[in-house]
């Protein structure tokens, strides 16, 4: 709470007009400065000596001839009677009275228990612009990127232990690079080979078309969907002129000279018995099992 201090109101002050004599050392107070305290008359020397209240702030009495503040019996000279944080008189001002006894002003007891910012350490007061993250606080200004010292004010970031990065510090500083078009990848993506790819550079070759989560085959470096590669990269099978995709039925491929078989095509012209792995005769083009041509 802001209070102002008080005068003093435990003595008064005044010169002797009457026949008294000082209540401590017996001296007379005619015609003398005297002090009256609780119903007591004393000179202002044994005042000082023995009834003066003790400054909280500088420890010394208070004479009679200064003037006194008090407030919750707590006594301070004037002139001690100043802010500890910024020195100034609090005479006739409002104050607070903190721990250990000291007084503050209005303007610093605002300042100290404001938060305060963590860029600058000094307190952010109401109407500030501000940033907040994880308990903590910043000016807005002081809110800035480690790497480059730009303001991040209210704009996106990357924590990373106690530093903080404006996206491209950390696109640069950070993020993986793609292995198709060398650019960051700041989000998603894929990882082909332990490559990784943007799902937009990872394409087929022919339409085009994202691959991401789908069936895809890779010749050459050049990626093809199902669809692309049966139609422009699939050898033929000799036997069905279908394409040889190594998706489903017939995963094996027969190969013999020039050509090309599914597994489950590469059979005799004659009995039909299938022929992958086994021994065979080609005559006049076709494909027998080794008995067949002698039956031919």
């Amino acid at each position: 709470m802001l209070v102002p201090p008080a005068g003093p109101g435990s003595y008064t002050v005044g010169t002797m007009s009457e026949r008294f004599d000082c209540f401590y050392c017996r001296d007379s107070l005619q015609g003398k400065k005297y002090v009256q305290k609780e119903g007591r008359h004393c000179c202002v020397k044994c005042f000082d000596k023995i009834c003066a209240n003790t400054c909280i702030e500088c420890k010394k009495p208070i004479g009679a001839d200064s003037k006194e503040l008090h407030f919750k019996n707590r006594y301070w000279h004037d002139t001690c009677f100043c802010c500890v944080k910024c020195h100034k008189s609090l005479v006739d001002e409002p104050f607070m009275l903190r721990e250990n006894n000291k007084v503050w002003c209005g303007d610093c007891t605002t300042n100290e228990d404001a938060p305060k910012c963590k860029g600058c350490f000094k307190p952010i007061i109401a109407g500030d612009q501000n940033v907040e993250y994880k308990k903590m606080v910043w000016h807005k200004d002081c809110f800035t990127c480690c790497q480059c010292k730009k303001v991040i004010g209210s704009g996106s970031f990357f924590p990373k232990g106690d530093d903080f990065y404006c996206v491209s510090c950390h696109e640069n500083k950070f993020a993986k690079t793609c292995a198709k078009c060398k650019n960051p990848i700041t989000s998603g993506g894929l990882t082909y080979q332990e490559q990784p790819w943007h799902s937009e550079c990872f394409i087929c070759s022919n339409c085009k078309r994202q691959l991401g989560g789908k069936r895809f085959t890779a010749v050459e470096d050049e990626f093809y969907c199902v669809e692309c590669y049966k139609e422009c990269v699939a050898k033929k099978c000799a036997g069905c002129k279908n394409p040889i995709t190594g998706f489903g039925r017939g995963t094996s491929v027969v190969n013999y000279e020039d050509e090309s078989w599914h597994d489950y095509c590469f059979k005799c012209t004659k009995c039909a018995r299938g022929l992958a792995n086994k021994r065979f005769v080609r005559h006049n083009g076709k494909i027998y099992c080794a008995e067949c041509p002698k039956r031919l």
